[in-house]
């Protein structure tokens, strides 16, 4: 019984191993243009990663160093350049003054004087200028 089983089970995955194999011939038959164009683009995509993988350069970043001269001369006070650290954060009026423990009226004082300090008008214009300073990072 059990060399009858075996011998139907190899019949029948012989006739389906055939049959895939002319489903295959099939397929790549009509469909032979379009996988030579995907063989193609996964080649070239491969290429393609490993030169960018191997011409770019691996540099560390430096650490990032205040300019305490640009500070100096623009006269930035320390709550000031607490209040545009927060600023650049992405924290509202209201966040910063929480954060400081200070009034909102006393943070927008602070950000009226780091925009004529910084001769900007805008909180994004501040945080730009601040950047291009180095005084965050």
């Amino acid at each position: 019984m059990k060399k009858t089983i075996l011998l139907y089970a190899a019949g029948l995955g012989g006739a389906a191993l055939a049959l895939q194999w002319l489903e295959y011939r099939y397929v790549t038959k009509v469909f032979s243009t379009e996988i030579y164009i995907v063989l193609i683009a996964l080649a070239f995509t491969a290429l393609g990663v490993w030169a960018g993988h191997r011409l770019t350069r691996k540099t560390k970043a430096a650490p990032f160093e205040k300019n305490t001269a640009a500070l100096a001369a623009l006269s930035i006070s320390p709550r000031e350049y607490e209040t545009l650290e927060l600023l650049a954060v992405g924290h509202s009026n209201k966040e910063i003054a929480r954060l400081m423990e200070v009034s909102p009226n006393t943070v927008k004082t602070h950000l009226a004087n780091l925009y004529e300090k910084l001769e900007v008008q805008r909180r994004t214009q501040a945080i730009q200028k601040a950047r291009e300073l180095a005084l965050i990072a």
